[in-house]
């Protein structure tokens, strides 16, 4: 094949940081939804707040980042193309679901999009069923755990507190929820910067081993720039998905964001020290979904739900059929180079 190798790879780079941006402002609402839609911090401060933390969290470890680089396809039968033929799969179904206001998985969207790519241009083979599974088992078990673990704190705070007027309540976990906010933000950047990171560094691999035994790993110069490439898309806000999330879904009060943000960033976080990629926007949706059924079933939109569990099932299928035919589209274009 004819190609331009390092031509190739600044456009997976340029990509997966485009990518890393269009997470940021898509998934914002990941963070903050909560705070702003109870109030507790300004929509100015809330997404300054997420920014900056989506940064820190980014920079904790890479163990997500190597699950995407060589947990899924066997980065051996990888190539700039297919790299890049993911990216535009990913980034197509993102800005699909931010266009319509609903709250998709960016991580499923990049993990569909290169299982796409690779069949595409390799078959199944270089796919690894193991790290697939786990992924997969990851999507069904952390919105229960979101969920299970929002409701229980619900109940428990309501019990503890269940001599306390509401008004005087809602006012001390205003104030908590700042600190909860900041723990979501920065458990988010740890999972979902880690992304663009193993994408790069699955391209840098890929572009090194054309003639030499190269190693799998993550550059100093890649985990900063997608942290900050993740840190100024989340500084843009996600307006549309953060309406979803924070007042069509449930009415939350304070002590609802509160419990919702604190389940969501325990859950991600432990999730992100066993390199495991989930989505966050799963969790924290489902944690929301908690605190609502804490209240009762009236407490939730159901419609809303439906709509946002629709977006979950296709998230893979949808970006794994786009990387797929932006291969096919991509690899000819690129022989003629």
């Amino acid at each position: 094949m004819p190609e331009t190798p390092e031509i190739l790879l600044g456009l997976v780079i340029v990509s997966a940081l485009a990518f890393d941006f269009i997470n940021g402002f898509h998934d914002t609402a990941n963070a903050i939804a909560t705070c702003i839609s109870t109030r507790a911090l300004s929509i100015r401060a809330a997404i300054g707040m997420a920014a900056i933390l989506n940064f820190v969290g980014a920079l904790i470890s890479t163990h997500v980042a190597t699950t995407i680089g060589k947990g899924i396809v066997d980065p051996a039968y990888v190539s700039q193309v297919v790299v890049l033929a993911a990216l535009f799969g990913a980034i197509f179904w993102d800005l699909l679901t931010w266009h319509y206001g609903i709250p998709a998985s960016s991580s499923h969207a990049i993990i569909g999009g290169l299982i796409g790519a690779v069949v595409a241009a390799r078959g199944a083979d270089p796919l690894q069923w193991g790290g697939i599974s786990k992924i997969v088992a990851a999507i069904v078990v952390s919105p229960v755990a979101g969920t299970l673990a929002a409701y229980l704190l619900m109940v428990a705070i309501f019990w503890v507190f269940r001599s306390y007027h509401p008004s005087p309540l809602n006012r001390g976990f205003r104030q908590l929820q700042i600190f909860s906010a900041a723990f979501m933000a920065f458990s988010h950047g740890s999972n979902d910067a880690q992304k663009s990171m193993g994408i790069i560094a699955l391209a840098l691999f890929s572009y090194a081993a054309a003639g030499s035994h190269a190693a799998f790993h993550v550059p100093v110069w890649v985990i900063l720039a997608c942290a900050t490439a993740m840190a100024a898309g989340t500084a843009m806000g996600g307006w549309r998905i953060i309406k979803t999330v924070g007042k069509d879904f449930v009415e939350l009060q304070p002590v609802h964001g509160f419990c919702a943000e604190t389940s969501s960033a325990a859950v991600i976080l432990s999730a992100t020290a066993m390199g495991i990629p989930i989505s966050t926007t799963h969790v924290i949706t489902s944690a929301i979904l908690g605190t609502g059924l804490s209240q009762g079933r009236r407490k939730v939109n159901w419609g809303v739900g439906i709509r946002i569990v629709w977006a979950w099932v296709l998230t893979i299928p949808a970006s794994a059929a786009a990387g797929y035919f932006a291969y096919r589209i991509l690899f000819p274009f690129l022989v003629k180079m």
